[in-house]
């Protein structure tokens, strides 16, 4: 009986150790483990739940199964007419295959280091191989600003064609044949050829910030102060021409009309002169000594406010005025 209690108790005892050790463990959302069986690699686990697991054998080694973000520093980068930027990249990547994972890399801290290796690299390479243009431009919108564009009124295509003059006068900018996207692009090539055999999948490369080095800076900014002024000269030198050319069109509708109107008066003062002579030579006719005489009283009441002094009075004008008749 004795004996049979302490088969039980032992048994109770080994039974509370394992229940202590944990023979059960729980998955979650967003996580994957690989099982280490003294060592070695048995089993891996991707989808959440209750799993059942060897006590003090069994080793469960957690991995994040969502996407990550990987934030790569600022560095200066030579291009290929040997002028150096600083560009920053960014990444997006997750552990694709656990148990590559964990035999070549064994924690998300040396994946870090390693993607930062990776890429770090291959920005180099890429840069390096092209020149300043590809990598801080995306498109040549700067060559082609639409040829429709009329921003300023001065008609269709007028800043296309300023600009395009300003370009072929040695300032203006060389064309890109990839851009700053498909360089991002090549780069996430490069490296995703690299990064399976960590059992990494890269999702993708983005390049988050490209600026010149300090040496390179005053003179770039020197160019793009010495570009707008050009552009901005460009069109003044136009719109002072079609000042001119408005101004010269303004004048000449101005003669026009002043013409136009001068012609216009001309002939209602000549109609206006032949009515009036009609009248005068009619009212003459009815009575002509009346008539002289409204005249010389007209031409009276007009001239002789104006005399300083009269010398005789013997003259036919002034027969009226001192004739007894």
């Amino acid at each position: 009986m004795k004996k049979t209690l302490t088969t039980i108790v032992v048994i109770f005892v080994i039974f509370i150790g394992i229940l202590v050790a944990g023979p059960f463990y729980v998955i979650n959302e967003g996580e994957q483990a690989v099982i280490v069986q003294l060592g070695r690699l048995t089993n891996v686990i991707t989808n959440a739940g209750l799993h059942l697991k060897i006590p003090f054998i069994d080793e469960v080694v957690r991995y994040p199964k969502k996407i990550m973000a990987w934030d790569g520093e600022a560095r200066i980068v030579p291009t290929a007419e040997r002028q150096f930027i600083f560009v920053d990249v960014t990444a997006r990547w997750r552990i694709a295959d656990p148990k590559k994972f964990y035999e070549s890399i064994n924690t998300v801290d040396a994946a870090y280091s390693k993607l930062a290796e990776i890429i770090d690299s291959e920005v180099r390479t890429v840069v390096a191989e092209n020149f300043l243009r590809e990598s801080v431009r995306n498109s040549n919108i700067i060559m082609e600003r639409s040829s429709g564009t009329d921003s300023l009124g001065l008609g269709e295509g007028i800043e296309a064609e300023l600009i395009s003059s300003t370009s072929q006068s040695g300032s203006g900018h060389e064309p890109i044949s990839k851009g700053r996207r498909q360089l991002a692009q090549e780069i996430l090539d490069r490296s995703r050829r690299m990064v399976p055999e960590y059992g990494i999948e890269l999702i993708d490369v983005v390049t988050r910030q490209i600026r010149y080095s300090n040496e390179l800076t005053p003179s770039v900014y020197a160019r793009m102060i010495r570009e707008r002024n050009q552009i901005a000269q460009a069109f003044r030198s136009e719109g002072e021409g079609r000042k001119a050319e408005w101004l010269g069109k303004m004048d000449n509708e101005k003669r026009s009309l002043l013409s136009a109107a001068y012609n216009q008066s001309e002939a209602i003062r000549g109609r206006a002169d032949a009515e009036a002579t009609r009248i005068y030579a009619e009212a003459y006719n009815r009575d002509r000594g009346f008539f002289d005489f409204w005249r010389a009283v007209e031409s009276y009441r007009s001239t002789l406010p104006k005399f300083g002094k009269t010398l005789s009075t013997d003259m036919d004008y002034f027969r009226y005025l001192y004739s007894p008749r």
